[in-house]
């Protein structure tokens, strides 16, 4: 949606997250790009949200696999609060649907934008926590979403960053590496945020955005290496 929410798709996506707001307005806010407003959007929550993500799955993953030792328990968090494992739980809640962004942004498709949906969820969290003030209970709805994705997890060495993978594909099939530029940086520093835009040789453009220049080419990274798999599958 690009104006707000109607009392309807509150309570639908209220449904599909597992819990009814108290404030509303937060869940409000939990879905409003900065291309709606600099100051009222998602990005504060996102910040909170993201903190408590990584403390709530590290205590999962503490209790679930008791034997393994601190550096794969670390790869098996990074794997569940990465962007791609992310955005498959925002396909999951549908958030796509709900979110809050100007024409302009809606048209470019960032509503089907991972690093965009993945920033939601966090936000979500967030939203969720200042709503309820109760741990346990944000606990619970968290690992549920998760719960279709626990059973697939697994210990790896080889857990890679976007960019990293990506350069990796293209050395070993002898292609010219990527090529990043940066498109806007809103904001003033530390609170910028980025846009960046990936090329490869047969490739269409792909763009990512982020808090930094380095988390938006790794949002871009991404974008390529989906196509990559829609390419070889």
């Amino acid at each position: 949606m690009i104006k707000g929410q109607s009392k309807l798709s509150n309570f639908r996506l209220a449904q599909q997250i597992g819990y009814e707001f108290k404030q509303p307005e937060l869940l409000q806010l939990a879905l409003t790009h900065r291309s709606v407003s600099h100051k009222h959007n998602y990005e504060r929550l996102e910040f909170l949200g993201d903190s408590l993500l990584g403390m709530m799955i590290a205590h999962y993953l503490y209790h679930a696999y008791p034997y393994e030792n601190e550096g794969r328990l670390t790869r098996m968090r990074a794997t569940l609060v990465r962007q791609e494992a992310l955005g498959k739980i925002a396909n999951d809640l549908k958030l796509s649907q709900y979110m809050i962004m100007s024409t302009g942004e809606l048209k470019s498709g960032g509503h089907h934008r991972e690093s965009i949906l993945a920033d939601t969820v966090e936000a979500i969290i967030g939203a969720i926590y200042l709503d309820c003030a109760d741990l346990e209970v944000l606990k619970k709805i968290v690992l549920k979403w998760y719960t279709p994705y626990f059973s697939h997890i697994e210990p790896t060495d080889q857990l890679k960053d976007p960019k990293s993978r990506l350069q990796e594909y293209l050395q070993a099939h002898k292609k010219p590496l990527p090529v990043y530029e940066v498109t806007d940086i809103q904001g003033d520093a530390p609170n910028q945020h980025f846009r960046v835009v990936c090329k490869v040789e047969d490739f269409p453009i792909t763009q990512g955005e982020g808090n930094s220049r380095r988390f938006a080419e790794q949002s871009a990274a991404a974008e390529i290496l989906k196509l990559l798999e829609q390419k070889t599958a």
